[in-house]
Parts: C-alpha cells; structure tokens; sequence
C-alpha cells in the first residue's frame, strides 16, 4: 500500500489507472477504524480494479461542542489494517492542504431539505460539512465508484441526492450495519463507552427491532409507538435525541400505503451520542 500526503501525486496516480483503462473504487474514512470500516474496503476490492481509502478527520462537519479534538486518532493501526486488506492507495492529506483558504472562506456544498432535518436539526451545518468534504475528495479522486456505511443512513441518502444534483459520475453503494456480538452498531465512538455502558448501549437496536416487529405486525398509530419506545430508552438510561419512522427513500413521514420504511435513533448514553437504523419493508398494500 503507497500513502500519498499531496493532492497532484494522487491525480498523477489517477491518470496512469484512467490510461491503463482500471476502475477505481474509493472509501473515505475519518480513521479510527474498525470491521465496519474494512467491509466498506472488502466490498470496495470485490467489484473495482484498483482501491483507494482515505483517513481525514473533517472539522467541517464538526459542531463547536463537538468532539472534533478527542476524536480517536489511530493512524499507524488503521495503515496496518487497510495494508492487511490490499488497499493500493492511503490518502492523508492534512487540514490545509483541504482547505487552504480556512473553513471560513471554503466554497461548500449544502444539499437542501434532506440536511436539515433529523440529524441535521440536531447538528445545524454537520451534513453541509458532509457534503462539502466528499465532494472535495471525490474531485481529487475521480472514483467509479465510492462505498459507504449504511449505520450512517441520513449522510448516505445526503450524499446520492447530492451525486444525482451535480451530475458526478460516480457510482454510490451502501453497506449494510456491522454490529458488535450484542447487536451496538461499531462505530468509532464506541470506544467513549464503559463496559457496562456499551451493554446497555446495546437495548438502542433492541428497541428498533421491537419498532421494527410492532410496524410489521400491523401498527400504523407512528406518534403512540414512537412515545412508547422513546420512554423505554429512557428507562434503560438514554438521553434521546431523537426516534423516528419515515419513508426509507425521500426521509419524509411516511403515509400509511408507504412499504419502504426507516427507523432512525440518535440517543446519548453517557456523554456519547449514538446513532443506528433499521429498514423495514412492508407487502404492498391490498386494494
């Protein structure tokens, strides 16, 4: 595996891969990797010639009490990981190489409405920090195609509506969730969690499968099921967010002939915010 630190040694890459007519598959990364991360890398190196990964911790989609400084940093144990997998290509750039004018002069990237809900409502600027960095590295990059975790279901929908909008010519794939033994989505900051909490963490995908059940038997009465599972999280020692159903494909509230469906939590256990999701799919309804 090369590591390249410079913006021009990476599209000089890219040229000798678009000659040699390769496909090239992309998996940007914050670091701090872990088995959800290296499924994006394994389905990335099943269907594309050449793969590159890239770690950069961006502060853009970062809140300003948000935990952009103590966000883990393992650089050397994610190198050694994506090298163990076959990664060609490690892109690290640095903070000023991405932004070199400041994040206060940085054109963005906002995609309407689908940010500024859910997650976006809680993170004001956090899916326009999203949009702004993948953006960026997919115009340094130049991927076929770019694979993303689906525990991160808002960003993922963010980010094809914002490929469909600019007309990118890149291929977008979700993955789906990878999960601990005790059903906690891995991610990142599961490593903010005591053991004890990391247990209890793990009643947040609990309750989306018992929503997930309740739909699927037949409830429709969305407002009293999401108040009910809300106060169940509460007692098992969350701080909610929020919990909500809406249509998988658009995140709009869904109407009660939609068969497409997402559950979506964001809830804090301790002082660590955790997200995860569950599709559900229903028959189409009878006439």
């Amino acid at each position: 595996m090369q590591t390249i630190e410079n913006i021009m040694t990476l599209r000089e890459h890219r040229r000798k891969w678009q000659i040699n007519g390769q496909s090239i598959a992309f998996v940007p990364t914050m670091g701090n990797l872990h088995e959800g991360h290296l499924d994006l890398v394994r389905a990335a190196k099943a269907n594309a010639d050449v793969v590159v990964a890239s770690i950069f911790v961006n502060p853009l989609q970062f809140g300003p009490d948000e935990d952009l400084d103590a966000y883990p940093r393992t650089i050397e144990a994610d190198k050694q990981k994506l090298d163990n997998l076959g990664v060609d290509v490690l892109f690290l750039p640095s903070v000023s190489d991405i932004y070199p004018r400041g994040l206060e002069q940085q054109t963005f990237v906002e995609v309407p409405g689908i940010s500024y809900m859910i997650c976006g409502a809680s993170r004001p600027g956090h899916f326009r920090g999203v949009a702004t960095i993948v953006c960026k590295l997919f115009n340094m990059v130049q991927p076929n195609k770019a694979y993303f975790g689906e525990k991160d279901f808002q960003q993922l929908q963010v980010i094809r509506a914002m490929v469909q909008d600019l007309s990118m010519n890149v291929e977008i794939f979700g993955v789906p969730t990878k999960r601990e033994s005790n059903g906690l989505a891995m991610s990142s900051r599961n490593g903010y969690l005591s053991e004890s909490q990391q247990e209890q963490a793990s009643l947040l995908y609990s309750t989306l499968q018992s929503l997930a059940s309740e739909i699927q038997g037949g409830r429709r009465d969305f407002g009293r099921l999401i108040g009910e599972h809300k106060k169940q999280l509460m007692e098992a020692g969350f701080k909610t967010d929020y919990l909500e159903i809406r249509d998988a494909e658009n995140l709009l509230h869904p109407s009660h002939e939609d068969t497409k469906l997402v559950i979506l939590a964001a809830a804090f256990m301790g002082k660590t915010r955790l997200i995860d999701n569950l599709q559900v799919s229903l028959p189409d309804p009878e006439y």
